[in-house]
């Protein structure tokens, strides 16, 4: 798969504009860039909302938001996020892309990754 650099840049702003939800706990508008699989999984937006909170606290209401250089994983775009959780804990957030029938960006999963200090 072929990563352009306006893919770059809408994949980011997709990740940003769900953070940004999440800030103004709009549960429909953090929902609507999740892929429709992970849509289907949760059925609903507040079902999504109330995982993420529980889950994803760092995601939900990070301190800050440093987005790194776009990656692929086995072919699949994934867009590492470094973020500060209400503690100051950092983490790094990837966010695994799927690009949907009508070629826009969805975001199909996070994984939080603890940072280890080297």
């Amino acid at each position: 798969m072929h990563i352009t650099d306006s893919d770059r840049t809408t994949i980011r702003s997709v990740v940003e504009k769900q953070l940004q939800a999440f800030q103004k706990d709009d549960a429909a508008g953090a929902f609507a860039f999740a892929s429709p699989g992970i849509q289907q999984q949760f059925r609903t937006a507040e079902n999504f909302m109330h995982m993420v909170k529980l889950a994803y606290e760092a995601v939900y209401r990070p301190r800050s938001v440093l987005f790194e250089n776009l990656a692929t994983v086995e072919g699949i775009p994934a867009q590492p996020v470094l973020l500060l959780d209400s503690q100051g804990i950092p983490v790094r957030a990837i966010y695994v892309m799927e690009q949907q029938f009508d070629n826009s960006w969805r975001i199909n999963g996070c994984y939080l990754v603890p940072i280890t200090e080297e």
